[in-house]
């Protein structure tokens, strides 16, 4: 087919401004899916996986042997983690970031 390269291009906006309102209902409703969305996160709640039995835990106390800040370690200002001082990438003013922040 030969396409005449002079003549003036219609775009999509054009067309759509030349449509009824009744085309445009019409165009909206065979869009519009059937389909519901489902949040991928609010189902995954109901699966369960195998060996992955937590129930005796709920009665147990779970303890967490908390080791002090040592001093080749340094609190980042930014994120707040504690990183040991191969890890810092600037200081300002006392205020000590990490690589990951910097």
């Amino acid at each position: 087919m030969a396409t005449d390269y002079d003549a003036p291009r219609r775009s999509e906006a054009d067309e759509l401004a030349e449509d009824s309102l009744e085309e445009l209902k019409a165009r909206r409703n065979e869009n519009q899916s059937g389909v519901v969305d489902v949040d991928e996160d609010a189902s995954a709640e109901n699966f369960e996986l195998p060996g992955a039995d937590l129930s005796g835990l709920s009665g147990e106390d779970l303890t967490v042997k908390v080791v002090p800040k040592q001093a080749d370690e340094f609190t980042c200002s930014v994120c707040f983690l504690v990183h040991h001082r191969s890890r810092l990438a600037e200081e300002h003013n006392g205020q000590m970031i990490c690589r990951d922040c910097a």
